[in-house]
């Protein structure tokens, strides 16, 4: 949405009705901190900590000159009293995200309208947060150290390699703010290069041009050795999202508990995360299928890396879909199978499209699994998990395959993946075991 069309007023901010401590430090500021005044009933929600201010909850814009993409302004209630401060943007549906409130300023102002203080602040917070929960460990180098709202730095996300972290940018402020955020990644010392990934798509609908907005590399290499509760993986960074799935690692270390002798299907295998768990659980057999070549090159490098038994554990290059059409005319069955299939519902919009793929899918899957067998589903559709519709679409699926399911476990993200309750939105993937009778 235009800055126009957000009631711009480009006026001198006059007198606050009532005097905040973020008002006092916005008038001792050498630039004029713009204020944006939020709609009569619309408060309420920022107060209670929801970051995303929408433009539609927005109601004037007052200052002089208006505020541009990633200045620092003050959210203001309707009677022009600060209730926190955030960076704005012109054109993005978000037209602020909110870094802090009053209550917190008042209790330590040191960061107030200031965001290289607050990264910094907030960096150090999102480092602790890790070591607290044993990251990085002798056993496992892969991780998300920032998670965007979860560690409140909406649209930024860091995961570490290693010594090589991969920023991946989504937000307009990330852009601006992009040097400093280096330094305070470089500075950790554990640290040796950054890959900065910007997300056009969404950079995009924050209105930035995309032409200087390619992927930088600092003193890296396109694939690096990482250990996953001490299993081995060759990775990509210029693979999927930052190159590692990192969510999904306390599910395949569930995988590997329960695959002792039996017969396990990996669909959608990616670099064999799950498959490789599934062998070093002493699976008897283990198939992964995924339709991507360079990601099946890197399973197979995988397999070698762990010193696995290639008899036992292998991987095919076919759509999921043909895959199992094909095993299930053959009669082919398998005790456990994982099907975890890319993001089908990007947006809401297209949620009940993809409730369809998602319940054929599953129905397939289903009919592989032998009875009494276990299916651990998947949908990392952030649209279909806060629909609450991800298990009514599996009972639908259960019915179309003339099988019976029952819920045995029900999980999300790993640890490092933490959401702000104020901010739902924030969850993204599920992950199901079902018992398929």
């Amino acid at each position: 949405m235009l800055l126009s069309s957000r009631l711009t007023r480009c006026l001198a901010l006059p007198p606050a009705t009532t005097t905040t401590v973020l008002h006092d430090i916005a008038s001792n500021q050498a630039k004029s901190v713009a204020k944006v005044i939020l709609k009569k009933g619309k408060t309420q929600l920022f107060r209670d900590g929801s970051p995303m201010v929408y433009s539609g909850a927005v109601d004037s814009i007052i200052g002089r000159p208006p505020p541009k993409t990633g200045d620092v302004v003050l959210v203001a209630d309707g009677a022009q009293k600060p209730i926190g401060w955030g960076l704005y943007n012109s054109s993005s549906m978000f037209c602020v995200r909110l870094m802090q409130l009053e209550e917190e300023v008042s209790g330590d102002p040191s960061c107030a309208l200031n965001v290289e203080k607050l990264l910094e602040t907030r960096i150090d917070a999102a480092v602790n947060l890790r070591k607290n929960l044993g990251l990085p460990s002798a056993t496992t180098n892969a991780y998300r150290l920032v998670n965007s709202e979860g560690d409140r730095l909406s649209g930024l996300i860091i995961d570490v390699f290693g010594d090589i972290a991969v920023i991946a940018s989504s937000a307009a402020w990330v852009e601006k703010y992009k040097e400093h955020i280096k330094k305070c990644i470089s500075g950790l010392g554990v640290i040796n290069s950054v890959v900065w990934r910007p997300s056009t798509d969404i950079l995009k609908e924050e209105g930035l041009d995309l032409t200087d907005l390619d992927q930088e590399v600092s003193g890296s290499t396109d694939r690096v050795k990482v250990v996953e509760n001490g299993i081995s993986y060759m990775i990509s960074l210029d693979g999927q999202k930052t190159g590692f799935y990192a969510d999904q690692r306390e599910n395949r270390r569930f995988i590997s508990t329960i695959c002792d002798g039996q017969k396990v299907l990996d669909m959608c295998c990616y670099t064999g995360g799950f498959a490789l768990n599934a062998a070093c659980g002493h699976a008897l057999d283990v198939t992964g299928v995924d339709s991507s070549s360079p990601a099946l090159e890197l399973a197979n490098q995988n397999i070698a890396l762990n010193n696995l038994d290639p008899e036992r554990i292998s991987f095919v290059k076919q759509d999921a879909t043909s895959f199992m059409k094909n095993a299930a005319s053959r009669n082919e069955a398998w005790d456990i199978v994982i099907l975890d299939p890319p993001k089908l519902a990007p947006r809401r919009k297209v949620l009940h499209s993809a409730s369809g793929m998602y319940r054929n899918l599953n129905s397939l899957a289903m009919r592989l699994t032998k009875p009494g067998g276990f299916l651990m589903t998947c949908s990392c559709s952030g649209a279909m998990t806060q629909s609450g519709q991800f298990l009514p679409v599996l009972q639908g699926a259960a019915s179309m395959a003339g099988r019976k399911i029952t819920l045995v476990r029900q999980t999300g993200a790993a640890c490092d993946h933490p959401i702000d309750p104020s901010y739902p939105e924030g969850a993204y993937l599920t992950n199901i075991l079902l018992r398929v009778a």
